[in-house]
This record gives structure tokens, C-alpha cells and sequence, in this order.
């Protein structure tokens, strides 16, 4: 099961890396007319090198959703030396995907709703050659990457025939496609949560949970909060949003179920406040002002002030600021972190903290939701606006 996933990964990450190439294009995606249309147009565009073609297979909101971070976080590793100043976000992999007579069932297919049907890999040959030379990384960091390794052999190639994989496995490689506006396409979370499915011995439940999402991106993160404090799981994924997390929609009875109903935590958010500010394929909200309220336990509230955040509770306030961060990593450690090291935490923590906790939200027909994806991809972000090259290249000599 676990092979036929990485394979079906394989097949339709091959979309979002070919992507790269075309996603400041005006290309406008194009889905099939059937599943098994989607799954063929997909594999004859891998096969074939049509970029383009290969382009217009994938799901729209899944190919936004993990390339929009793309242009930003190539500038930031320009910005720390870790790529070369020539950089071209379309091309970093140093991964090359090939494939030959890639065949589909499609007596197999598996109609799931009116939306999702999962297509049956059968036959055919997937080559994959990775090769660390065509990653335009800095040459201080292309060093540090073939360090320890035998430089001639840093291009490796493994082919994977498909037909064999069937017949170890005992059942054909499951690609997820989805209908969006009457055309379909592959899905990489779709297939994720497919094999995740028959991993649990669960089926597609035949009724969703229904997305909600609220009039702002403020009511978003608040409503989205309380519902987790309040143990509703249910209002939690009816404000993920319904294009690029519908396989949380689709899915999420099953979750239910899983997870049965958590006791709720018996605190109330009287106040959130949040300031907006636009990111790459959606908002982001970050926290300036929170106040909650548990019966019986008082008040506790959380404000941003400059690179500070100040908690008052029991009459008492106490201040976490940057130059505080260092000092509580190295008790954390339990020992003595080298003066740079103490130094590198306080200015990263500077940065995060001047950039403030944040929360991405998208719009979908007028309503907002969080999302969960974009929330990390900013974490990681905010993490690397914070960061010196002089501060990575510390960090990296301490590890070694």
C-alpha cells in the first residue's frame, strides 16, 4: 500500500513540478471530460514532456495552493546565498520524471460521488533521475550538499515498473480525480487521503460536511479558534476552505468518527483582534489583541506590542520579547549554547516576533476560511525573513 502511494504521489507530483515552469504564464488550466480522460491527458503529457498539457491536468486550487509560496521563497534563499542569483523558480528540483505506456483500467474505476472517482493504474514504466549538480544551489552550499558523497554518482536514476508493483501489491496504483467546474483532474490530497482510507479499512463517506466560512478574515480565525475550544470539530472543517481543503470536507465524517467528540474546554474568546495584510493566494491575519475567559479561572489576555507580546492575567503582566527568546532555548536545552548561537535565536526571534503570530486566510464566494497549508508554508517564511545569511551559515557550523 505504502508503494503504491509513493507511486501515485510520483505520478501526480510530477504535475506541480512541471508546473514550476509555467506558473507565471498565462496558461489557463483545463481539466477532461471524464475521469479516465483526466487520468489519460495526464499520463500523455508526463510521458511526452507537454508541460503545458501536463499543466491543464492538475487540480487548479492544489497546483495554487503549493506553488504560490514559490517566488517568495526563492528570493529569500537568493537573499541567505543558498541559491545562485540566476535562480529560476521554475526550475530547483534537480528532479526528472519520464514515463512510458503509463495504462489505466478503466473498467476498475472507482465512482465515489459526483465529484471524485479513483482511477486504477495498471501498466507502464516510471523513470525517475535526480540529480543534486542541477539544483542552482550557491557553491558554498553545493559543497556542503556532496559532502561525504561520491561526487560521480551524485545523478542517481530508479525506473518503476508499474506492472510489477500491481503484482506485488495485489491491486493497481489508485489516482484520486476530482470534478471542478464540470471538467476533471488528478488530485496529490485526494490520493493522500484515498490511500489513507483503505489503509483504516474505512470507505468514502457519500455526504460531506458542508463548507461555512465567515464574513471576514478576522471572524475566520475567531470562529475557527472557538470551535476548537469548544471541542466542535465539525465547525472546524466547515471554515477550512471548500477548494483547496474539500478533501477535508469530503472526508471529514470519517474524521469525526475517529475522533470522536472532545470535552470542551470552557473558555471563551471575548476578543481577537488581527491586522490584514495580503500574501501569496490568500490574507494573513496577525494576532495584535486576545482576551479569554474561563468561568471560575478569570481572564487571560495576549497583546502585540511592537516585537513584544504582553500577558496579563490575575492583575499580573509579564512581557515576551526577542531578546528574551535566546535565554529560554538555552534553558530549554538544559545547557550552555555557544554566545553566537543565544545571538542567532534573539535575532530570529526578532523577526518573528516583529512579523507577529499570522494566520492565513483565502475567500471563496464572498466567505472566508483558514488555511491550514498556508498557514505553515507563512510559518516557514516568516521564519526565513528573519534569518541572516550570516546567521545560516552559524547555525550550519554548529550542526557539523
Amino acid at each position: 500500500m505504502i508503494i503504491g502511494l509513493v507511486v501515485a504521489l510520483v505520478v501526480a507530483a510530477g504535475g506541480v513540478a512541471s508546473y514550476f515552469a509555467f506558473w507565471q504564464s498565462d496558461s489557463v488550466a483545463a481539466g477532461a471530460a471524464t475521469p479516465g480522460d483526466a487520468a489519460m491527458n495526464f499520463a500523455n503529457a508526463l510521458g511526452s514532456g507537454d508541460v503545458v498539457g501536463l499543466l491543464g491536468t492538475l487540480t487548479p486550487a492544489e497546483v495554487s495552493l503549493f506553488t504560490d509560496p514559490l517566488n517568495e521563497a526563492t528570493e529569500e534563499l537568493k537573499r541567505l546565498g543558498v541559491l545562485e542569483q540566476s535562480a529560476d523558480p521554475q526550475q530547483l528540483t534537480g528532479l526528472e520524471i519520464k514515463t512510458e505506456n503509463l495504462t489505466f483500467d478503466d473498467s476498475q474505476a472507482e465512482r465515489v460521488n459526483d465529484h471524485l472517482t479513483i482511477t486504477k493504474l495498471t501498466g507502464g514504466t516510471l523513470t525517475l533521475t535526480s540529480d543534486v549538480g542541477n539544483i542552482p544551489l550557491a557553491a558554498e552550499y553545493r559543497d556542503l550538499a556532496l559532502e561525504g558523497t561520491d561526487a560521480p554518482a551524485q545523478r542517481e536514476t530508479e525506473t518503476i515498473d508499474i506492472a510489477e508493483v500491481v503484482q506485488q501489491t495485489g491491486e493497481p496504483i489508485r489516482i484520486a480525480t476530482v470534478k471542478v467546474d464540470d471538467e476533471w483532474y488528478p488530485s496529490l490530497l485526494y490520493s493522500i487521503a484515498d490511500y489513507a482510507l483503505l489503509d483504516a479499512g474505512e470507505q468514502w463517506p457519500q455526504q460531506p460536511i458542508a463548507a461555512n466560512g465567515a464574513d471576514s478574515p478576522n471572524e475566520a480565525v475567531k470562529q475557527t479558534v472557538q470551535a476548537a475550544l469548544d471541542g466542535q470539530l465539525e465547525r472546524v472543517i466547515e471554515l477550512l476552505p471548500p477548494d483547496e481543503m474539500g478533501v477535508l470536507h469530503d472526508v471529514g465524517p470519517v474524521l469525526l468518527d475517529q475522533l470522536g467528540t472532545p470535552a470542551p474546554s470552557g473558555v471563551e474568546i471575548t476578543k481577537l483582534e488581527t491586522e490584514t495584510s495580503e500574501v501569496a493566494g490568500g490574507t494573513r491575519a496577525t494576532l495584535t489583541a486576545l482576551e479569554l475567559t474561563a468561568e471560575g479561572r478569570g481572564t487571560l489576555s495576549l497583546t502585540k506590542n511592537g516585537d513584544c507580546y504582553e500577558m496579563s492575567a490575575d492583575g499580573r503582566t509579564e512581557s515576551l520579547c526577542a531578546d528574551q527568546l535566546g535565554e529560554l532555548a538555552a534553558d530549554e536545552a538544559g545547557e550552555q549554547l555557544p554566545p553566537e548561537l543565544q545571538q542567532i535565536l534573539t535575532n530570529i526571534g526578532g523577526g518573528i516576533m516583529d512579523q507577529g503570530l499570522g494566520v492565513v486566510t483565502t475567500e471563496v464566494d464572498g466567505k472566508h476560511y483558514v488555511s491550514p497549508i498556508r498557514t505553515m508554508t507563512e510559518l516557514g517564511m516568516t521564519f526565513l525573513r528573519s534569518m541572516s545569511p550570516e546567521d545560516l551559515r552559524t547555525l550550519i557550523a554548529n550542526a557539523n
